[in-house]
């Protein structure tokens, strides 16, 4: 419970920090301002699962995420992720100006595939696609992000410690949108033409 696996291992992150306003596009499609350093924010482990639902309280927005697993402070594995959010109180919370920690770190809040060693992989060739019902809604690649994978580790590492294990989620390309009970989400890594992940989650 409150893992993610790398091939046959599975692995308890301690926690996972999470990129906000990282592609330009998705900025724009929330009427968002462009931050003039990085957004961070986190996630407990309680809040990954594998599962993939459409409600908690109110219903979820997807954001599809290229995602690292930390080993010795670095990357060692990528994968998969959806980062769901509580878009309402996430709009009621920025408002009033406060936190909206409990738009994105309630429980099941992270839904992750399995992770692949990044050894032997071009990072600048990472790409994202995901498609709801066999329509591609959303995609994107490191190219379009405004802080690099390089350039949020090396964030991160500055104020906080990176454990063995903690995930980093690196923003969501623009696409985002409302998740339904029954739809079918198909995501994909892929390394220029390669796909090297591909999962599939059914809404409950």
């Amino acid at each position: 419970m409150y893992s993610v696996k790398l091939g046959d291992e599975l692995i308890r992150p301690s926690k996972v920090l999470c990129i906000g306003r990282n592609y330009l596009e998705h900025i724009h499609e929330l009427d968002n301002a462009i931050p003039d350093e990085m957004v961070v924010f986190n996630k407990p482990s309680t809040s990954i699962t594998s599962a993939l639902n459409s409600y908690h309280h109110e219903r979820l927005h997807y954001e599809a995420e290229i995602c690292f697993l930390i080993k010795d402070g670095k990357y060692q594995a990528v994968g998969l992720g959806l980062d769901l959010t509580k878009r309402a109180l996430q709009g009621q919370l920025k408002g009033k100006g406060l936190p909206w920690e409990r738009a994105k770190a309630f429980d099941g809040s992270a839904v992750f595939s399995r992770f692949i060693p990044v050894a032997g992989l071009e990072m600048d060739s990472l790409e994202i696609e995901l498609f709801i019902n066999c329509v591609r809604v959303q995609k994107g690649d490191v190219s379009q992000m405004i802080y690099s994978p390089r350039v949020i580790l090396n964030e991160l590492k500055s104020y906080t410690t990176l454990c063995d294990g903690d995930v980093v989620m690196t923003g969501t390309p623009k696409g985002v949108g409302e998740v339904h009970s029954g739809d079918v989400f198909l995501a994909r890594l892929k390394s220029r033409e390669s796909t090297l992940i591909e999962i599939e989650w059914v809404a409950q």
